[in-house]
């Protein structure tokens, strides 16, 4: 008889096969909509945190400036995002994202929030709670990782 598998190391086993599923997913995403798996990404952060400048887009993306400015010029042109001037600094920039265009975006990924509200149906506010608080330690986990692997500390 195998001994019983170590809590511990099944949760994180899960939480690779979900990663591996979110970015087939969003592959999947960005390829319907025309877009390179970069430029899904650059416009999510767009929509969630922005109006942004390039410059945070880039730190926030962990991408070089130049490779920035290429997704940026590519979401433009499609008319995904918009670049706007910042009335009090004629030199800077926010980037924004269209909603119309957004809400085509979302409506690729409502199947998943669907069936993530159904799954949420099965647990008490005080469960969800519990498992929203260690999504955000697992995240918070994640850019730790990541930020030391880059020698950013």
């Amino acid at each position: 008889m195998q001994p019983a598998p170590d809590p511990t190391e099944h949760v994180t086993e899960l939480l690779r096969a979900l990663t591996v599923q979110l970015r087939l997913l969003n592959h999947q995403v960005s390829d319907r909509l025309g877009l390179q798996d970069v430029d899904l990404e650059c416009l999510d952060l767009i929509g969630r945190t922005g109006p942004l400048t390039p410059s945070a887009l880039a730190r926030a993306a962990d991408l070089h400036p130049a490779t920035v400015t290429g997704v940026l010029d590519r979401l433009e042109t499609a008319g995904w995002i918009r670049r706007e001037r910042v009335p009090t600094d004629r030199r800077a920039v926010h980037l924004t994202a269209d909603p119309d265009r957004s809400r085509t975006v979302r409506a690729h990924y409502e199947p998943l929030r669907g069936a993530i509200a159904e799954i949420c149906g099965d647990f008490d506010p005080a469960q969800l709670e519990t498992i929203a608080g260690f999504l955000a330690r697992v995240t918070a986990a994640g850019l730790a990782a990541t930020d030391d692997l880059a020698g950013r500390q």
